[in-house]
C-alpha cells in the first residue's frame, strides 16, 4: 500500500488517498477514475511528498511506548490478582448484589466484583452506590 497526497486543480482541496501500488495509482489516473470528493473534478494530481524515513529515534520511541503499555498491563494484572484474592466474584449478578448490600444493609466478609453493563453502572452511581470500573485483561493460555 502507498499513500499519496492529492490536490484538486479546480477547488485546490488537498487530501490523502491510499493505493495498492504506484502502478495502480497510474492506472486509475489514466482511466480518469480519480476525482475530488469535494467538487467532483477529475483534475486531481499527486503533490510533492517528503518520504518518511525510519531512524533509530523512531525505534526508540516505539520501544518506549511498548514498554509503557507493558508496564500498564502488568499493573492491571496485579490489580486483577488482588481483586480475585480479596473480593467475591458475583458474575453477571453484580448490580443485583450491589443493591442488596446497599439497601438491605447486608454485611459481607468481602467486597464483590463482577460484570455489569455501562447503564447498570450509571444507575448504581445515581442511586448512591459506590462502584468502580476496572480494566480487565483476560488470562492468556499461550
Amino acid at each position: 500500500m502507498i499513500k499519496y497526497k492529492l490536490k484538486c486543480k479546480k477547488c485546490k482541496l488537498l487530501f490523502d488517498s491510499w493505493f495498492a501500488s504506484s502502478l495502480e495509482y497510474e492506472k486509475l489516473r489514466k482511466k480518469n477514475y480519480l476525482n475530488c470528493h469535494k467538487c467532483g473534478s477529475l483534475k486531481v494530481e499527486k503533490t510533492l511528498m517528503a518520504p518518511k524515513f525510519l531512524n533509530k529515534s523512531w525505534k526508540k520511541d516505539i520501544s518506549i511506548k511498548d514498554h509503557k503499555y507493558q508496564k500498564i498491563n502488568e499493573k492491571i494484572r496485579e490489580y486483577k490478582k488482588f481483586i480475585k484474592k480479596n473480593f467475591e466474584y458475583v458474575g453477571e449478578n453484580f448490580a443485583y448484589e450491589a443493591r442488596s448490600i446497599h439497601y438491605k444493609n447486608k454485611k459481607k466478609d468481602k467486597g464483590i466484583y463482577g460484570t455489569a453493563s455501562s447503564q447498570e453502572i450509571k444507575d448504581l452511581k445515581e442511586e448512591g452506590i459506590d462502584t468502580e470500573i476496572i480494566p480487565w485483561i483476560e488470562d492468556k493460555n499461550n
